[in-house]
C-alpha cells in the first residue's frame, strides 16, 4: 500500500540522513586532525563537490515534492492537491528550458517541447485518484484525465508506465459504476464519499472515449500503442455489456474487427500467437452480445469459430467465457451431452485462472449432466472433487446423488430446503431448466417402476411412486414414452389403467408372420399405418363415388339391362381393396388400441 511505502521511505531517507550527518562529522575530525579544517580551499573544493552533484538536484527535488504531496492525501486533500500541481508545474518549467537533442545540433528546431514528464504523469494520477475519492466534481475529473492522456501522449512518459498508469485508471473508473451498480441493486445508501450527483455511469462512458479517441491507430493524438487502444476497446466493450448498451457495443465490435482483426492494422503483422489471442478476445465479446440477444444462429456460428481457433495464449478466463455460453447455446438446443463436456472445459478454464465463477459453472455441469441421465457423478472428477462440499455446491452435489438414485421424493425435498431455494433464486439459468430437470427424474423413475408390470394404475403412479402429481402430467409423460417407443404399451382412459404387453402377449392367436410383423411397430408406427389404412379407404371410397354416379347417369338413359344392378358395377379389385382398407383400418385402430 502507498502509505507503507511512504513510511518506508522515510525511515529509508532518515537513515540515510543520519549516516551522511556521522559521514561529516567523521570528515571534520579527520580535517581538524590533520589541520586543514578551515583553510578557504578546502571550502571551494566542497562547493565544486555539490557543482558537479547539480544535474542530478532536480529529480531529487521533484521526488521530494511527490513523496510530501503523496504524504498529504490523507490528512489534507486540498493541500495534496496544490503540492501535486507543484510537481507538474516545476517539471513543465524544466523541461521548457531544457534543450533537446535538436536543439544542440541546428538552429531550426521543429519538435515539440514535451508536456510532461513521469513525475507530471504520477501526480495528475493521484490528483485524479483524489477526486475519484472525493466523487464530487466529475468536470475536474475529466479535465485532470484529459491532462494525462495529454502528457501520454506528448509527453517524456515510457510506453509501458503509460500502459500500466492508462489501465489502472480504467480499471478504477470502471469499478466506481460497478460498485455503483451493486448497491443500487441491493437497495443500500451510497457511500458518503461518493454523493449521487457524481453520475459513475457517464463518467466511464466519459472516461473511455476520450481514451479511445487519443489512442486510436489513425486518427488519436498517439498512434505508436496499439496494444493499449485494443485492450482499452475489449474494456470499453465489456463495460457496454455491463449497461446493456447494445448499439454502442456493435459500434465497438466494428473497430476491432477492422482495424485488430482484418489485417487492416498493425496486428496483423503480429506474431500469429497474438493475432489468435485477439480474435479469441474478439469473440469473447461477440458471444456476450449475441447471447444477451438470443440471436442462436450468430452465436452458434462465432462459437465455432472461436473453438476452431488454434495457437494464441489467451487468458483462461477468456476461454472460460466462451465455453461457458456455449454450454448454455446446447442447453437451449436440448443437446445436453454437448453441453455437459463443454461446461466441464469451462470450468476447467475458470478453475485454472482462479475466477469464483468456476462454482456458478460447476453447477451448470452437474445440471447438464442430470439433463443428459448420465450415469456418471462430476463430482468423481478429479478436478471437480475438491468443491463437492463447498456451501455454494452442497445442493447440487446433493440433488445428482438423489438423482442417480431415482429418489424423487429427496430430489424434490433438496430443491424445496432454503439452500436450494436460495440456488434457483440467484440463477435465472438453473431456475429455467428446473421443470426440464423434474421431467427427466420422474421419466427416470417411471422407466424403472414399469419393469415387472402388465397392467398398473395411473393414479398410483403419480400417488406413490411420482410424489403425488397429477394423473393427468403421468399422462402425459406416459404419452412420450410410448410415443418415443421406451414404453410398449396402450393406456386405457377409461379404467385409468397402462397396459403393458410383451411380445408374445401381442402376437396370440394369430399367425407367426403377423405376430412379428406387429411385434416390430413401435407406437409411431402404429399411427402411421392407422393414417394409411384410412387413406386408402378413402380413396377406394371416392372411385365408388364416380362408379355410381355414372351407372346412373347409364340408367336414365334406359340402359338398365341387368348386370346384377348397381353392384354390378363394381369392379372386383374396388371391392377388394375397400375391405383391407376396412380391415387394416380395423386392425390398426381397434386392435392395437391407439393413444390419441
Amino acid at each position: 500500500p502507498d502509505g507503507q511505502f511512504l513510511e518506508w521511505k522515510d525511515d529509508l531517507s532518515e537513515e540515510a540522513g543520519s549516516a551522511m550527518d556521522v559521514g561529516n562529522d567523521v570528515g571534520k575530525e579527520k580535517e581538524e586532525e590533520y589541520g586543514g579544517g578551515g583553510d578557504d580551499d578546502d571550502e571551494d573544493a566542497f562547493e565544486y563537490t555539490d557543482e558537479e552533484d547539480e544535474p542530478e538536484t532536480l529529480q531529487v527535488e521533484l521526488e521530494n515534492l511527490y513523496y510530501n504531496a503523496k504524504g498529504l492525501r490523507d490528512s489534507d486533500v486540498d493541500e495534496a492537491l496544490k503540492s501535486f500541481e507543484q510537481v507538474i508545474g516545476r517539471e513543465a518549467a524544466e523541461l521548457s528550458s531544457s534543450p533537446t537533442h535538436d536543439d544542440a545540433t541546428t538552429t531550426t528546431n521543429t519538435t515539440p517541447k514535451p508536456l510532461g514528464g513521469p513525475w507530471s504523469f504520477k501526480a495528475l494520477k493521484q490528483q485524479i485518484k483524489l477526486h475519484l475519492r472525493a466523487g464530487t466534481n466529475a468536470e475536474q475529473i475529466l479535465t485532470d484525465y484529459r491532462r494525462l492522456l495529454e502528457c501520454s501522449a506528448h509527453g517524456d512518459v515510457s510506453p509501458n508506465q503509460i500502459e500500466k498508469g492508462i489501465n489502472g485508471m480504467l480499471e478504477r473508473v470502471a469499478s466506481l459504476y460497478q460498485g455503483n451498480l451493486y448497491n443500487n441493486n441491493n437497495n443500500n445508501s451510497m457511500d458518503t464519499q461518493q454523493p449521487s450527483k457524481l453520475d459513475p455511469q457517464a463518467l466511464a462512458l466519459a472516461v473511455y472515449d476520450a481514451t479511445l479517441q487519443t489512442f486510436h491507430p489513425q486518427t488519436g493524438m498517439s498512434s505508436q500503442n496499439d496494444r493499449l487502444w485494443f485492450k482499452t476497446n475489449i474494456k470499453y466493450g465489456q463495460l457496454l455489456y455491463e449497461m446493456n448498451q447494445t448499439s454502442k457495443l456493435q459500434q465497438v465490435l466494428q473497430d476491432l474487427q477492422n482495424y485488430g482483426g482484418n489485417g487492416t492494422s498493425s496486428f496483423s503483422s503480429s506474431a500469429q500467437s497474438s493475432s489468435s489471442t485477439q480474435s479469441m478476445e474478439i469473440y469473447a465479446l461477440q458471444i456476450q452480445l449475441y447471447s444477451r440477444q438470443r440471436d442462436h444462429k450468430n452465436l452458434r456460428q462465432t462459437f465455432d469459430k472461436a473453438m476452431a481457433v488454434r495457437g494464441g495464449i489467451p487468458h483462461p478466463r477468456t476461454i472460460a467465457l466462451i465455453q461457458e455460453l456455449g454450454g448454455k447455446m446446447h442447453m437451449e438446443s436440448k443437446q445436453y451431452e454437448a453441453a455437459t463436456t463443454t461446461f466441464f472445459q469451462a470450468f476447467k478454464s475458470y478453475d485454472e485462472a482462479g475466477d469464483p465463477a468456476r462454482l456458478k459453472c460447476l453447477q451448470y455441469l452437474v445440471l447438464a449432466s442430470m439433463l443428459h441421465a448420465s450415469s456418471i457423478n462430476p463430482f468423481d472428477s478429479q478436478e471437480a472433487r475438491p468443491y463437492r462440499d463447498d456451501p455454494q455446491i452442497v445442493a447440487m452435489t446433493n440433488l445428482v446423488a438423489a438423482f442417480q438414485d431415482s429418489d424423487i421424493s429427496t430430489f424434490e425435498t433438496i430443491l424445496q430446503s432454503p439452500p436450494g431455494q436460495r440456488m434457483l433464486q440467484h440463477d435465472e439459468f438453473i431456475r429455467l431448466h428446473v421443470t426440464d430437470l423434474l421431467r427427466t427424474i420422474r421419466t427416470q423413475v417411471l422407466q424403472k417402476v414399469l419393469v415387472p408390470y402388465q397392467n398398473i394404475s395411473l393414479a398410483a403412479l403419480a400417488s406413490h411412486h411420482l410424489n403425488n402429481i397429477r394423473v393427468e402430467e403421468v399422462e402425459a409423460l406416459l404419452v412420450q414414452l410410448i410415443l418415443d417407443g421406451t414404453v410398449r404399451g396402450r393406456i386405457d382412459k377409461v379404467r385409468g389403467v397402462l397396459v403393458l404387453w410383451d411380445d408374445k402377449s401381442r402376437g396370440s392367436g394369430k399367425s407367426g408372420t403377423s405376430s412379428t410383423a406387429t411385434a416390430a411397430l413401435t407406437a409411431h408406427d402404429y399411427a402411421v399405418k392407422q393414417v394409411e389404412a384410412l387413406q386408402t379407404l378413402m380413396n377406394e371410397m371416392e372411385q365408388v363415388s364416380l362408379q355410381v354416379t355414372s351407372t346412373k347417369i347409364k340408367d336414365s338413359g334406359g340402359n338398365s339391362s341387368g348386370g346384377g344392378g348397381l353392384l354390378g358395377t363394381l369392379s372386383s379389385s374396388s371391392a377388394s381393396n375397400i375391405g383391407a382398407a376396412a380391415a387394416a383400418s380395423r386392425e390398426m385402430g381397434f386392435r392395437h388400441g391407439m393413444v390419441h
